[in-house]
């Protein structure tokens, strides 16, 4: 991994801490760091609910990067329970592609951290409904 990639990893190890909340409610199994085009990263963690209220450690990360006023994305990197990385789920994909329609395609994801694997959303989601 290059260092931006080291730096992002490590943002979202330090906010990684798994949380019950309550009988319903279980936080951070998952984390993930977005690097927004302007260079900072962005942090977030999955908040997982008994039903469909939930939101992926992915899109809470995009989210706190609007919070804080920026809207594009330039890589994002998830680690899972086990230490591992992988792509994002199709909701997560779905949110990237709508917040830079036209342009999505060159975002980079780390896909294996353990031995470096990128690739891009738009290798990912090669035929989505937005061009």
């Amino acid at each position: 991994m290059d260092e931006i990639w080291q730096k992002m990893y490590d943002a979202a190890k330090a906010v990684q801490h798994e949380v019950k909340i309550s009988e319903y409610v279980t936080a951070g199994e998952v984390a993930a760091a977005v690097l927004s085009e302007r260079g900072k990263i962005y942090t977030g963690v999955c908040i997982d609910t008994c039903s469909t209220l939930g939101i992926c450690a992915e899109r809470n990360a995009i989210f706190n990067m609007i919070t804080n006023g920026e809207y594009r994305i330039k890589r994002v990197l998830a680690i899972m329970p086990d230490g591992s990385s992988g792509a994002p789920c199709g909701a997560c994909r779905e949110l990237m592609v709508q917040l830079m329609a036209g342009d999505y395609k060159s975002v980079e994801i780390m896909t294996d951290c353990e031995t470096g694997r990128t690739v891009t959303l738009g290798e990912i989601t090669p035929e989505w409904w937005i061009r």
